[in-house]
């Protein structure tokens, strides 16, 4: 499915704004993604199938702490003007600060990654921003199902605080209804928020600080990756980042994914990125993860092709997912980024709590 840089007005919204189904590929609507009921990477990339996940088992990890001391922060004062505010919570997980309404990533404040609360990897640092403390949300964007990712709990809760929007790829309002949570739009690679879902038309919004002249557009964009709660339901549901458009300003989420062309054409799409969020870590061995994460030369790769003014590293040393080391991925981005000869500040990490400002 190709659209212009705009978007394509076929996405779906759920919940108290419309209802709807997936119509555009249950439609049978041509799509270089989706067939028989299950979505694919157009280049043929693919997550090894799940009889091979005990082969990982044999697979030497490097040893992480069960904890790393993390000073967790209030979140940062309400913006104004055109400033936007962006801290690191963890793992996929930022809240961006606008003077049109904040924003949340994958946001995941479990202590394990997994089904039913105690399976999983366990989180070794704490969110670096208190559930509690998190200013009035707006907008959740979600990228995928995957649980390190996609976290119900975490989900519900803002729900029953917030009654925030959720912007999620094709397949995915299923699993959150069965949550509870409300107010969905579905979106194709491509495709934008519809105009209805923006806080600044009519939609009641809960932060009183939020500048009726400014209006943020959200753009689902395409990612290398793959979808699965269960051994059962692989790739039913859609992954993918966001571009986030608000006045002049841009700042791409890149979800979760393995490195591949699609990051030229969101450069394309998109040519004035602010500020990209590129995965960094989780990619090891890469027999098993090559295809659907990013090591840190690939991310660096990445950073090039989308033309980002700057960028800022993340799914690092929070969950233990892989078998690299938990400061592995941060060392590696510097030599990776010293061997493409980028400046420093064009592409670093932000510790946990720690905030960037635009």
């Amino acid at each position: 499915v190709c659209g212009g840089s705009g978007s394509s007005s076929s996405s779906t919204v759920h919940g108290d704004l419309r209802s709807g189904s997936n119509e555009r590929h249950r439609s049978g609507e041509m799509s270089d993604h989706f067939d028989n009921g299950r979505f694919f990477n157009p280049n043929g990339a693919d997550a090894q199938p799940f009889w091979k996940a005990p082969r990982m088992l044999f697979e030497r990890y490097a040893p992480w702490p069960a904890q790393v001391p993390v000073v967790q922060r209030p979140s940062p004062p309400p913006t104004s003007g055109d400033e936007i505010v962006v801290t690191f919570i963890g793992h996929a997980t930022f809240l961006i600060q606008t003077s049109a309404g904040n924003i949340i990533t994958d946001p995941v404040f479990a202590q394990r990654a997994g089904p039913f609360g105690w399976t999983g990897p366990r989180r070794v640092r704490q969110p670096g921003v208190r559930f509690d403390d998190l200013p009035p949300i707006a907008y959740v964007l979600l990228s995928h199902n995957h649980y390190d990712h996609c976290d119900l709990e975490t989900l519900r809760a803002l729900q029953h605080r917030d009654h925030p929007r959720i912007v999620t790829l094709q397949g995915n309002a299923t699993l959150l209804r069965s949550a509870g949570v409300t107010r969905i739009a579905e979106l194709d690679w491509w495709q934008q928020m519809p105009a209805e879902m923006s806080a600044m038309r009519g939609a009641q919004t809960l932060d009183p600080v939020v500048n009726p002249g400014r209006e943020i557009e959200i753009t689902a964009t395409q990612a290398q990756h793959f979808s699965a709660r269960t051994p059962f339901d692989r790739n039913r549901a859609l992954w993918g980042g966001f571009m986030i458009t608000i006045d002049e300003q841009q700042i791409y989420f890149a979800g979760d994914s393995g490195y591949g062309p699609h990051f030229l054409e969101v450069g394309r799409r998109f040519p004035r990125i602010d500020l990209a969020l590129i995965p960094i870590g989780a990619y090891e061995p890469r027999w098993f993860m090559k295809d659907i994460h990013m090591n840190p030369e690939e991310a660096v790769q990445a950073h090039l092709d989308v033309g980002a003014r700057r960028s800022i590293g993340m799914h690092f040393g929070t969950f233990r997912l892989t078998t690299e080391g938990l400061n592995e991925p941060v060392a590696a981005l510097g030599r990776a980024r010293s061997a493409a000869g980028i400046d420093d500040a064009a592409f670093t990490t932000l510790d946990v709590g720690e905030s960037a400002r635009l």
